[in-house]
């Protein structure tokens, strides 16, 4: 029988900027889009890779190998503040909120750990409908520069969180290039693929539909719609980019489990995307191909992943 209705969910993806370096800004945006996706009859939301306080593209914090520059310790100063602390009033705010329109939220953050050490960490924080944090994940391996802001993520791996659809789990941005981080979710038996993004280029659409149709899952890609007008001016000065330029044009999609564009991509400009999740979908693509059961060959192959491990020094 075909899955009731019930148990279908309608996702809303989030495209939209930051304001860089203000979290209470950031928060105020992302209250005003996360309303009009729930008004749209969202049950879950999934917004950008580090929405707040944003995505740093373009900044150096002044380091370079064998040097580090007082005014990049100051921008680093800046940054951490605005970043978000799981004990904080923001955190509480946007659970609250999660509570109210009774949604589940996926939003990238740059989150602040406070209890033990002083460091960041990119992390995708899941809260349901009932104002709770359901799971965090924190990226496993900033990529390149990024190394400079942020830690790499141990202890909070791959949780995977049910929803009436089924169940959900993701990786941030260029995590999602790394197979075994991949399995990881597979293995867990995933229905929904969450991919936050800072990546806007053309190539990430192959990569997002690769995963579709590896995965047989529902693949939800969110990126920020950045234009230069939209930056501080100091960053304007500091990386040369032209008032007119976009600095990052978006990209964001929703695909079946068989890879099929289903919403988007969006690029030309702020928006949301919806499409409703059957769980039923998922049942027929996996009819002939499924990575984690009867095409993982477990007599030939053998993984698993550390769990336990803590995060920082």
């Amino acid at each position: 029988m075909p899955a009731s209705k019930k148990n279908r969910l309608k996702a809303a993806v989030i495209q939209t900027g930051s304001v860089l370096f203000d979290a209470p800004a950031s928060l105020q945006k992302a209250d005003r889009w996360i309303r009009r996706a729930a008004a749209r009859g969202a049950g879950l939301v999934v917004m950008p890779e580090a929405f707040i306080p944003g995505y740093p593209r373009g900044m150096s914090f002044g380091a370079v190998i064998g040097k580090r520059h007082r005014w990049g310790r100051e921008q680093y100063r800046q940054y951490y503040r605005n970043s978000l602390s799981l004990d904080g009033p923001e955190i509480r705010g946007l659970k609250k909120l999660a509570a109210e329109l009774k949604i589940f939220l996926a939003l990238g953050i740059s989150e602040r750990e406070e209890t033990v050490h002083k460091s960041l960490y990119c992390t995708l924080l899941y809260i349901g409908p009932r104002g709770t944090i359901l799971g965090r994940h924190r990226k496993i391996k900033p990529t390149a520069t990024e190394r400079t802001i942020w830690g790499e993520g141990n202890s909070h791996l791959f949780p995977v969180i049910s929803t009436p659809a089924g169940r959900m789990g993701g990786l941030i941005c260029w995590e999602n290039h790394m197979p075994l981080a991949r399995m990881a979710l597979y293995r867990q038996g995933i229905d929904i693929y969450l991919a936050p993004t800072a990546d806007c280029r053309p190539s990430w659409q192959h990569t997002l539909r690769h995963i579709a149709r590896e995965s047989r899952c529902y693949v939800l890609g969110a990126n920020q719609w950045i234009t230069a007008k939209d930056l501080p001016r100091e960053l304007i000065n500091q990386t040369g980019v032209s008032p007119e330029d976009r600095t990052c044009t978006g990209g964001s999609v929703i695909l079946s489990p068989l890879g099929e564009i289903l919403a988007g991509p969006l690029t030309d400009g702020e928006g949301i995307l919806t499409a409703t999740l059957d769980p039923d979908q998922v049942i027929r693509a996996r009819f002939d191909f499924d990575p984690a059961g009867h095409y993982q060959r477990p007599d030939l192959f053998s993984f698993s992943w550390k769990t336990g491990a803590t995060d920082g020094p």
